[in-house]
């Protein structure tokens, strides 16, 4: 065969030897294959693209049920609406806040857990591993912990959407994994001779190695308290606190919209009016941030989640 020879899709070669062909029953595992993927990703896409739709869409024709994919008479008055409800602003607000001060402490917090938690010289490090995992099968439940946040004076402060969830017992065994794989005895012993202390040689060796998991720490921490509302509906009664979730759950749950809320109550009618399409252009907002941010990491995070899964 030449060297400009080209091979079809479905062929593959052994060494030197001549093409093999793809067998009836591979095409058709592979077109199974296909199928159910595709129709996997148009169940995940479809409901996007509804919100998306209907959020831009005239309400009455949202209402009447005339908006299946395209958006029907193109409008922006949901989102303007938006920019007059003055939980709304202040909600989204405090979940950016919630999720970037909650996963900068957690990732924090999961590193400085793990790294110790990897190396073989930690006395009692299997004592300290099974405490860990222990409160993956065993909590103390809603009331207690309740009382912990209510003692150290947590409630109706911020700190309540932060500390509490603060860490997370799988992603210090995905993050001690990675360590154990990454970060050989050999290049700690080195690090030791070249006369490098612990906290010197994670901050100049560890960290350095670790943007992939530290990557998927962030990611995994800020999308877990951007959809948080449980914990602001138990320590939170200021509605200054509240996150946008759970404006958007309340928004969802109700009938009406509070005049209170009003920058303009001349616009309140309106706002009425636009009450079935504001919670689809909410949803929209809801989803935003996450979506801006996961291409970022998306490289880092694969690696780091896959090979913090490769062995415990």
């Amino acid at each position: 065969m030449s060297a400009g020879t080209t091979l079809a899709p479905d062929e593959r070669r052994l060494g030197a030897g001549a093409p093999i062909q793809d067998t009836k029953s591979d095409k058709i595992a592979l077109a199974c294959i296909y199928t159910a993927l595709g129709l996997f990703c148009l169940a995940v896409l479809y409901p996007i693209v509804y919100v998306l739709s209907a959020s831009v869409s005239n309400t009455k024709l949202v209402s009447a049920g005339e908006v299946w994919l395209w958006p029907v008479g193109f409008t922006l008055d949901a989102y303007k609406a938006i920019l007059d409800y003055k939980s709304i602003v202040s909600g989204f607000g405090n979940s950016v806040f919630y999720a970037v001060a909650g996963a900068l402490v957690a990732t924090i917090l999961t590193l400085l857990a793990a790294y110790p938690l990897s190396r073989k010289g930690l006395p009692g490090k299997g004592i300290i591993m099974a405490a860990f995992v222990f409160t993956m099968m065993f909590s103390g439940g809603l009331i207690p912990t309740y009382l912990v946040v209510h003692e150290l004076g947590l409630l109706n402060t911020r700190w309540a959407m932060i500390l509490p969830t603060a860490l997370a017992v799988w992603n210090v065994i995905i993050t001690r994994t990675y360590f154990m794989v990454t970060i050989p005895e050999e290049l700690v012993e080195a690090g030791k001779v070249d006369g490098c202390s612990d906290f010197g040689f994670f901050w100049r060796v560890v960290l350095p190695l670790s943007k992939p998991i530290i990557a998927v720490n962030l990611l995994f921490y800020a999308v877990g308290s951007w959809n948080s509302f449980f914990n602001a509906l138990i320590y939170l009664t200021n509605e200054h606190l509240f996150p946008l979730q759970v404006i958007l759950r309340q928004i969802l749950l109700q009938t009406k919209v509070d005049p209170s809320q009003m920058a303009d109550t001349s616009k309140l009618a309106q706002m009425q009016e636009l009450q079935q399409q504001l919670k689809y252009s909410l949803i929209v907002i809801g989803m935003i941030p996450p979506l801006l941010v996961y291409p970022f990491v998306q490289k880092h995070f694969v690696k780091g989640a896959m090979i913090g899964s490769l062995k415990g």
